[in-house]
């Protein structure tokens, strides 16, 4: 018999000598797993797990798709140190020879249970979800899947495990799990499904505080905050009332909730990789330090909440049956991320302006923005499903470089597009009676429940919005979404009584989006973005758009831009640039650096700058204002600011 057949055959037999002994064991004697973040500041967690065992072969796996991430991106790489140990003695272990994630051991005999010693290093930097930087000096957050094993060939659900943290002296935090005990030394929460677990981050810092939102609104929400400093955590009695109302809005829009409590677990630090990611009860939001005390990083961030919040009810309640895996290790199919992701997005987006986290104007320049840059090159090779099914490569793509060529994680904002699309479409086709909101109440909405997964698949998807207003959405969609498009879908901004225009202002969004990411956005004008700031990469283009004129006189990404017109280059020398050469024949003239080699590129562009914009058509109906219209009365109470305590930063169930 082959080795790689004998091999296949023993992991079968002991994942179905698993199946029927660990989860048994585990029903009445939970699996430890303690972490120590005292050492969090070197970026080192350190982990144990008490495994109860019977006597064999035993596999143990690291999670490796993460629900929320679309990927198998399981940082194993970070896991270091692995020791086995029984009644005192050490046990060899050996990784599989095929899944990295995979760890085989012996289980001597007379022997119950196996600990196991290991750290987990949280990167200093680069990008990523939970795999990306999750400490610093004074906060950290521990996704519970970074430091996590569990038995091959038993669910998640089945698996019980008491988990524990021991946090740095004076550091408070916030989670959605509950706390069974607590001492100076340790926290100790009550016992759960590892399935519950992966989904329940611990949010720990020096600097916190915890605000009630909307406290009239049952079950209880709380917006956490850890931060690099006292001072980032000023937020305004403004913020904490757009806050309390998104919570109003998103109880009104789906009529139901499917959690026990909600948790906001927000860090403030330029050291994380700015993003969000969801989770049932709680979500892990990663934003810059000032975002509350500057205006910039506050629009360059007012919808992530509300992103995060929606997928409470649409990707973690509501869920595409091909990311409804039963654990960590089956691959996911990411086909249905227009809907996951892409209705999330639009959700979002107008809860935000709803919540007053936004104002109509700001909604309208960042559509505006969105629909201009969608009208790329990519198009007329990708569509938008491939960019959804290609989830798990595209998020791994470093940089902008060619993004508008190869198209980048686009059934976030395209489906934007085709969700708002929809909603103006019901609306004209009921005569104002029914919207996408009516969807929302229909698909996600009653009765209120607990935390659980419902699959869904396309069909489901269509069946619902046929209830709502009968139309041909499979041919709908499949226009959209399964077809090749030279360009996005505009139909929702133009029904809706608005058009994309094209003009010298700039757009406020990217002028926002310029500040807080030092570039510059001529994607419009010239077709390039150029990174800019006081570093080594001041001058870097991070995109060139092919066709465009920036690309025909022979840019690419990554070249270092050093003179324009024979001045150093700046970002007003370009604007410039670019002034001087409207109305004329004259190129814009740049000497950029490509690999140490320094050459002349002469970009003949001559129309100034430009930038996108929705403008109202009267002729149609303003649908758009519509959306934006919040679905609860104003002048409820905000939420109540109190400090931060020691212990968990929930309502007192949760203590």
């Amino acid at each position: 018999m082959p080795d790689s057949v004998r091999r296949s055959l023993l992991f079968i037999l002991v994942a179905l000598s698993l199946a029927s002994s660990a989860g048994a064991q585990t029903a009445s004697t939970p699996i430890r797993l303690s972490v120590d973040l005292r050492e969090s500041a070197r970026r080192i967690f350190h982990a144990r797990m008490v495994l109860p065992v019977k006597p064999g072969s035993l596999a143990l796996l690291y999670p490796k798709w993460i629900p929320g991430e679309h990927a198998p991106d399981g940082p194993i790489t970070d896991v270091v140190g692995l020791k086995f140990t029984a009644n005192g003695k050490t046990v060899s272990w050996l990784r599989d020879n095929v899944n990295m994630y995979m760890f085989h051991i012996e289980v001597p005999a007379g022997v119950t249970s196996i600990e196991i010693a290991y750290d987990y290093l949280s990167p200093a930097g680069g990008e990523g979800f939970s795999a990306g930087p999750t400490a610093d000096q004074v906060l950290s957050v521990l996704e519970w899947n970074l430091v996590a094993l569990y038995p091959a060939g038993v669910a998640p659900d089945s698996l019980t495990y008491q988990p524990s943290v021991h946090l740095p002296a004076g550091w408070k935090f916030a989670t959605s799990l509950t706390v069974e005990k607590q001492d100076a030394d340790e926290i100790l929460f009550a016992p759960v499904s590892l399935t519950t677990l992966v989904d329940s981050p611990v949010l720990a810092g020096e600097n916190f505080r915890s605000i009630a939102l909307a406290p009239d609104v049952q079950p209880p929400h709380h917006l956490n905050i850890a931060a690099d400093s006292v001072a980032a955590l000023a937020i305004s009695d403004r913020q904490i009332a757009a806050y309390s109302r998104l919570v109003r809005e998103a109880g009104a829009l789906f009529g139901a909730r499917h959690y026990d409590h909600y948790d906001f677990l927000v860090s403030l630090t330029n050291y994380f990789y700015p993003n969000g990611l969801e989770h049932h009860q709680s979500s892990d939001e990663r934003i810059p330090e000032r975002t509350f005390i500057n205006s910039d990083q506050e629009e360059s961030s007012n919808s992530l909440l509300s992103h995060e919040f929606t997928h409470s009810w649409n990707g973690k309640y509501r869920r595409p049956a091909g990311l409804a895996t039963p654990d960590f290790e089956q691959p996911m199919k990411d086909d249905l991320l227009w809907i996951y992701e892409g209705l999330t997005q639009d959700i979002g987006e107008f809860l935000s302006a709803r919540a007053g986290l936004r104002t109509p104007d700001d909604y309208r320049e960042s559509l505006a923005r969105v629909a201009a840059y969608l009208d790329t090159p990519g198009r007329s090779w990708r569509t938008l499903e491939d960019t959804a099914v290609s989830a798990q490569l595209l998020y791994d793509v470093p940089g902008r470089n060619w993004a508008a060529w190869r198209r980048s994680v686009d059934f976030y904002d395209e489906g934007w597009l085709v969700w708002l699309d929809a909603d103006t479409l019901i609306r004209q086709q009921s005569h104002g009676q029914k919207s996408l909101d009516d969807f929302c109440k229909r698909f996600y909405g009653a009765p209120d429940s607990s935390p659980k997964v419902v699959p869904y698949t396309l069909d489901d998807v269509i069946a619902a919005l046929n209830g709502i207003a009968p139309y041909d959405w499979r041919g709908f969609f499949n226009a959209r979404v399964y077809e090749i498009n030279p360009h996005p879908p505009l139909g929702g901004i133009e029904r809706g009584g608005w058009r994309l225009v094209y003009n010298d202002q700039e757009n406020a969004v990217m002028r926002v989006r310029e500040s807080t990411n030092e570039s510059l956005d001529l994607s419009f004008s010239l077709g390039m973005i150029v990174q800019t700031g006081n570093g080594e990469e001041n001058g870097r283009l991070a995109d060139v758009i092919p066709l465009k004129p920036a690309a025909e006189a022979g840019l690419a990404p990554g070249m270092r831009l050093v003179t324009v017109n024979g001045r150093g280059f700046t970002s007003g020398a370009l604007r410039e640039a670019i002034a001087a050469a409207k109305g004329t024949n004259k190129a814009v003239v740049i000497t950029a650096d490509n690999g140490g080699f320094s050459l002349t590129y002469n970009v003949q562009y001559h129309d100034g700058e430009r930038y996108p914009h929705l403008v109202r058509n009267n002729a149609q109906a303003d649908l758009l204002s519509d959306i934006l219209r919040p679905l609860t009365p104003s002048g409820n109470p905000g939420g109540s600011a109190t400090a931060g305590v020691s212990g968990n930063a929930g309502p007192p169930g949760r203590k």
